[in-house]
């Protein structure tokens, strides 16, 4: 059956759009890269909460999580068995998509933005001060990645409460379109790099995710890149389903007059 998008779905999609458009645009502006740092550095936060998640889910233990000003990002946590491994390794560049695609749900349900705004300001929070501060300092004692992660965690949650609690509705919508566009975005490249990273004609392999997943499987790194370019395009395709409307089957048009009941 086909499927169109509805009239209610359209102001989301153009907001959604406008927000894309942008994003593609300042890529080729000069030095515009200093206006999407802070949200590729969100999206770091989120990539390594993603393999935190996944290491308290299979009854592991977060030892730290630490970003770096070059936007990379590390996080340590016990190793279990090999289930806990591959779905740890899995949950980075799959859990920004993931998170990428929540927004985009949330916006299309017509959740309010500040909400939203302030649940990823808190998510932000919780990793800054636990596995980002607490963690390192006080159980390992090591202070090496602390200071940049603090800085930039406290930056993000301060500005993601500013915008929700003081912005306009519209700003604030078009604030999490944005975020929504730009995790998706930067979980896409960052998949494309790893792709080209872990090709057996790549002269340089440094350590990925997909390093670490050939290290426990024995299974070639460039078959996980694979493996999670396509799970991150099915998730993001599940999630623009929802800006559809229902099938044309089982809805009945306005009529001019209410349906009269047989006697």
């Amino acid at each position: 059956m086909r499927v169109s998008l509805s009239r209610d779905a359209r102001p989301q999609a153009m907001t959604l759009l406008i927000a894309a458009a942008i994003s593609v645009v300042l890529w080729f502006i000069p030095y515009a890269e200093v206006l999407t740092y802070p949200f590729r550095i969100f999206v770091t936060f989120i990539h390594e909460g993603g393999h935190a998640i996944a290491a308290l889910l299979t009854g592991n233990s977060v030892e730290s999580l630490s970003v770096a000003t070059n936007a990379s990002g590390e996080t340590y946590t016990t190793q279990g068995g090999l289930f806990s491994q591959v779905f740890i390794s899995s949950a980075g560049y799959l859990g920004s998509m993931l998170y990428g695609s929540l927004l985009l749900i949330l916006i299309r349900k017509s959740v309010a933005a500040r909400l939203v705004l302030l649940g990823s300001a808190i998510v932000v929070f919780a990793l800054t001060m636990i596995y980002g501060l607490f963690k390192p300092l006080f159980v390992s004692g090591a202070w090496s990645g602390i200071p940049f992660t603090l800085f930039a965690g406290l930056f993000l949650t301060v500005g993601l409460f500013v915008i929700a609690r003081f912005a306009s509705r519209k700003v604030a919508s078009f604030f999490v379109s944005f975020l929504a566009v730009q995790c998706v975005l930067n979980a896409l490249f960052d998949l494309k790099t790893v792709f080209f990273l872990s090709a057996p004609f790549s002269a340089v392999t440094p350590m990925t995710d997909a390093v670490n997943m050939y290290r426990v499987t024995g299974i070639p790194a460039i078959f996980w890149a694979v493996m999670w370019i396509g799970l991150a395009l099915g998730i993001l395709w599940f999630a623009m389903r929802m800006y559809v409307a229902g099938r044309d089957k089982g809805f009945q048009p306005d009529l001019p007059f209410e349906d009269v009941p047989p006697v």
